[in-house]
């Protein structure tokens, strides 16, 4: 199964955190799915850790490698991606969150998060 992960689930994943839950951390874990990480989320990393509101235990240029080194995919920001983010009603005011809801509209695959605003745009969250 492809899934598509949210930044603040990737941020927990690569930091052991344990507000991920242990279901979410199985799925990522499973190999037979594909995860999917959002080029927004680590742009969104890449901000901010530049401007120190968030600190991560190892720099950006690792989590690219342990992204490339594993079963999941950087999914890059096309143009339909875009223009689904255009139609999108302002339910979010996060500029990423919004871009990752519309790249999970338009690949049509499931999302983890824990922010409930994704459910206003009824993308299938796991």
């Amino acid at each position: 199964m492809r899934i598509l992960i949210d930044t603040h689930i990737l941020i927990w994943h690569l930091e052991g955190n344990v507000s991920l839950f242990p279901e979410y951390r199985t799925l990522i874990a499973d190999t037979a799915n594909q995860i999917l990480v959002s080029m927004a989320s680590l742009w969104e990393i890449g901000i901010k850790t530049s401007v120190k509101k968030l600190s991560l235990s190892k720099p950006l240029e690792t989590i690219f490698d342990e992204i490339e080194n594993s079963t999941s995919s950087i999914l890059p920001i096309k143009p339909e991606h875009i223009l689904r983010l255009s139609k999108l009603p302002f339910h979010h005011r996060d500029p990423f969150d919004r871009l990752i809801i519309s790249q999970a509209l338009v690949e049509i695959v499931p999302v983890i998060t824990s922010d409930n605003l994704f459910n206003e745009y009824g993308v299938e969250l796991l």
